[in-house]
């Protein structure tokens, strides 16, 4: 089964930019020969990729007709498999660098240091592209892709990243937006994955992607666009310690679906 390292190539490509050094994993053909269809060979402009904490393939039966918000503004969907640990900063690491990590970084990368090889988000701002991360203060994904040529916002909480996002497509600063958001995540470590309290905040994700993509979506008609809904892990219930959990190589913790949404841009 392809896994998340092969989201960096496969954005590289509908982008038309070179990978990451050091990037080894295939792009998703799926993905390519609907862009190629859609686009006409065209390139992709604009990318707004929303990347939800936790958010697994053991939630997309049980719930399917919850992830229809997702499916209507990105409706390419791709199973694949998380890496192991299944940990969101090795996850995030992979997904945007596309290479999976060595074992002696996997330490630093459970500190939430910065990632030191090369990653998308280089990859883009040598190439002109203009890159904004918004994410929640303190989270993995604020902090271990600092220290390149592209804007940062760290915001308090998911609604305030929800927020930033919105207001920043409406200023048309910015060619790719990463949104990050952990309101499961964190629900889920502290109750059941399937708790009432659990799946208010994974309807609380799917409510903030159909928000932020339809908008996205809307203020960029005249560009080739790309939206994507892009879950690093799952998560599985440990009855030993009576919550939600995850780095493990269970199908819960490792089996994804991701989201995929091109739009041709009006001429």
């Amino acid at each position: 089964m392809l896994s998340i390292d092969s989201v960096t190539p496969t954005l590289c490509n509908l982008l038309n930019v070179p990978n990451p050094q050091g990037a080894k994993a295939k792009p998703i053909l799926k993905v390519l020969k609907k862009a190629e269809k859609i686009l006409n060979n065209g390139k992709i402009e604009k990318a707004l990729i929303y990347a939800p904490d936790a958010i697994g393939e053991v939630l997309y039966e049980p719930h399917l007709f919850e992830f229809s918000p997702v499916i209507a503004n990105a409706p390419i969907e791709i199973k694949l498999q998380s890496v192991y640990p299944s940990k969101t900063p090795i996850c995030f690491r992979s997904m945007f660098t596309g290479s999976k990590p060595d074992e002696d970084e996997i330490p630093s990368l459970m500190e939430r240091e910065v990632v030191t090889c090369e990653t998308i988000f280089d990859v883009l701002a040598e190439n002109g592209i203009k890159v904004a991360i918004v994410a929640v203060e303190g989270s993995s994904i604020d902090k271990i892709f600092r220290n390149r040529n592209i804007e940062y916002y760290n915001e308090q909480y998911d609604p305030h990243v929800t927020l930033r996002v919105l207001k920043i497509i409406k200023e048309h600063k910015y060619d790719f937006i990463l949104a990050y958001h952990q309101e499961y995540d964190d629900v889920s470590h502290r109750s059941h994955p399937e708790g009432d309290m659990a799946l208010r905040a994974f309807r609380n994700h799917i409510h903030s992607f159909h928000k932020m993509s339809t908008l996205f979506y809307r203020e960029n008609q005249e560009y080739n666009r790309l939206t994507g809904f892009f879950p690093d892990h799952g998560n599985h219930f440990d009855s030993e310690l009576g919550v939600g959990t995850h780095g493990s190589n269970s199908s819960e913790d490792m089996n994804l679906r991701h989201f995929w949404g091109i739009k041709k841009g009006k001429t």
